[in-house]
């Protein structure tokens, strides 16, 4: 019986809601390769997914300023951003999957999750895995945040090594990260995979009157990550920004577009400009408010009906505004229309309940 088989049977006794451990159940291993179903009539927007299923963490590692977790749960289906006709190709497990391989790598000093380029190989007594695994996909997921990962074949039970490369940061850099994590870092988890380990897993399903409510699963929980697999590094944070009541900088408004909450502020802090503005925009989830990198963003500031500037806004990470989308302007005055347009949607695939966000944009519009 696979696992959208185990579904309908769970449905049909009337025990919707129920996690438990496949394995104990007596489900074999690829139980925990099909995908559970996928809501019909999904709305262009953040949406609670028919499932909930656990996730684990193998270890973490460090080097320098930066850390990494390595995680794991069932392979599943997702969704990459590709240029098609409705923006994304979805990837469906193949029959070799035995799991899916997480990363996230975040700054140690101001515990922030890291958009990077990043490769990983997977080794076995020091020789390279070909596990279907090269350059992770950067991923939004309702229960993991922002993070790296994709589905990957190994070809047997056993210790691995996982090697991580990844950095530097591109992206601009204020306040608490200028003058840091400009170069690469090079970490390794070792670690050890076992069938039973994945069939162990527990997996709800929700209640079906639920599946497609515009909403989303709450953020796991990854304890304080602190023991063998943690060491002193803490829990891996999850891309969850700090609430917009404690940015410093005067809020124009939160507004939605594309389901994106999407906040502007102005500042004339001096790490940001000399004696002019500077707007910072920050696009989140809803619900989670998780951030949305890898996205192009423009401005237009009109005054007295005139265009005085027009221009795309720099992703940038600062110490108190978080990851944003900024751009030093002259003084703003009373009376400004500042217009910003989504250029180009988030470049991160999608796991169920964030895949039909996120696409469509329509343009903002806050006044001084």
């Amino acid at each position: 019986m696979n696992r959208r088989g185990f579904l309908r049977g769970t449905a049909t006794i009337g025990t919707v809601g129920i996690a438990g451990c496949l394995e104990g159940l007596g489900f074999e291993e690829e139980s925990a390769w099909a995908n559970p179903p996928l809501v019909e009539n999904r709305p262009d927007a953040v949406y609670l997914p028919s499932s909930r299923e656990e996730m684990r963490t193998y270890g973490m590692a460090a080097d320098g300023d930066y850390a990494v977790a390595l995680s794991y749960t069932f392979p599943h289906r997702f969704w990459t951003v590709e240029a098609t006709s409705d923006g994304k190709q979805r990837v469906e497990v193949e029959t070799d999957d035995t799991l899916h391989l997480m990363t996230t790598l975040w700054d140690r000093e101001t515990k922030t999750v890291l958009p990077v380029d990043m490769r990983v190989e997977l080794l076995q007594d020091g020789s390279p895995v070909d596990a279907g695994i090269s350059s992770p996909w950067p991923m939004l997921s309702q229960r993991m945040g922002f993070h790296y990962g994709d589905n990957v074949g190994l070809p047997g039970e056993g210790e691995y090594t996982a090697r991580i490369r990844a950095g530097p940061v591109a992206l601009e850099r204020t306040g608490a990260f200028e003058g840091r994590l400009d170069t690469a870092a090079s970490l390794e988890v070792d670690f050890e995979y076992a069938r039973s380990d994945i069939n162990e897993l527990s997996f709800e399903t929700l209640d079906e009157s639920k599946w497609g409510t515009r909403d989303a699963l709450s953020l796991m929980d990854h304890g304080d990550g602190s023991g063998s697999h943690g060491g002193d590094l803490g829990p891996p944070p999850t891309g969850q920004e700090p609430r917009i009541a404690d940015i410093p900088g005067d809020s124009l408004g939160t507004q939605r577009s594309g389901d994106a909450a999407i906040t502007a502020f102005v500042t004339d802090a001096d790490r940001f400009t000399d004696g002019g503005s500077y707007l910072a925009v920050c696009p989140r989830t809803p619900y989670n408010d998780i951030i949305l990198p890898l996205t192009a963003l423009s401005a237009t500031v009109e005054r007295d009906g005139e265009v005085v500037r027009e221009e795309g806004l720099v992703e940038t990470l600062d110490g108190e505004l978080g990851h944003h989308y900024g751009l030093e302007l002259d003084e703003l005055v009373a009376g400004d229309r500042v217009t910003i347009t989504v250029d180009s949607p988030p470049q991160v695939s999608r796991h169920d309940g964030y895949e039909t966000a996120f696409f469509e944009f329509d343009e903002i519009t806050y006044t001084i």
